[in-house]
């Protein structure tokens, strides 16, 4: 089908389900660090397309759900500076394909876009408790 270059958080289970479902559609998927890769501002926001500000954020990031840090009370400005400084902040997964790019795990617009295979189509974005050893902030 198309190559996906996919952006994850190291030991995240719930990223490696994602990209099995990837996979098991036909996809070729090209697994990046998103927790080591050198993020521009420029780079980030063609993610996250109309996003509002709030919807950049990993929810699940213990910052956000610690409530020291709360999306929708931050200007764009603030809110990329803390994205580009904490990169597990990023909703993920990040995706690229078809000369597009996207921002979490939305299994229908995925289809729409690149296509999963029917049966294939695990909802959560978030990471279970403990996943992985690298955890910046979640």
């Amino acid at each position: 089908m198309v190559e996906v270059t996919f952006y994850a958080k190291p030991g995240c289970k719930g990223n490696a389900r994602q990209v099995r479902v990837l996979q098991a559609s036909g996809h070729d998927v090209i697994v990046r660090d998103l927790l080591s890769e050198p993020w521009t501002a420029e780079r980030l926001l063609g993610f996250f397309g109309d996003r509002g500000v709030a919807d950049w954020f990993n929810r699940s990031a213990v910052r956000v759900k610690g409530g020291e840090i709360v999306p929708e009370s931050l200007s764009a400005g603030r809110a990329m500076a803390l994205l580009l400084a904490d990169p597990a902040l990023i909703r993920r997964p990040l995706m690229e394909a078809a000369g597009e790019r996207h921002a979490g795990w939305d299994p229908d617009r995925i289809a729409g876009w690149i296509g999963l295979g029917a049966a294939m189509s695990p909802g959560k974005e978030s990471c279970a408790a403990g996943a992985g050893s690298r955890t910046r902030s979640d």
